[in-house]
C-alpha cells in the first residue's frame, strides 16, 4: 500500500462530517441546503449562534442575517475573481 497520502502537507479533517451536520438545528440544515457557498459545519454553527444571539432568538431574522453574511462573502469573492465592476461584486 502506498504511503504517499500520509506525507501530505494538507491539514487533516476531523471524521464525522455528516454526523456533525446531522446534529445542526433543522432550520440551519435547511438554510445550508440552499446556500451558495460550501459552509463548513463549524462555521455554519458559529454564525448561526451569533445570528440567533443578535436576533434575540428570532429564527427568521437569524436566517436573514445568514443571507446577508453570505451575500457579503459572495460580493467580496466576485470582486476578487471577476473585478469590482462585476454586478455580483456590487451585491446585486
Amino acid at each position: 500500500m502506498a504511503k504517499a497520502n500520509l506525507v501530505t502537507r494538507l491539514r487533516r479533517r476531523r471524521a464525522g462530517g455528516m454526523a456533525a451536520f446531522d446534529r445542526l438545528p433543522a432550520e440551519l440544515r435547511a438554510w445550508l441546503h440552499g446556500a451558495a457557498l460550501p459552509w463548513s459545519v463549524a462555521t455554519a454553527r458559529r454564525q448561526w449562534a451569533r445570528a440567533l444571539t443578535a436576533a434575540r432568538g428570532d429564527r427568521a431574522a437569524a436566517r436573514a442575517m445568514l443571507d446577508r453574511i453570505e451575500a457579503r462573502l459572495l460580493a467580496r469573492d466576485a470582486a476578487r475573481v471577476w473585478g469590482r465592476d462585476h454586478p455580483a461584486a456590487r451585491g446585486g
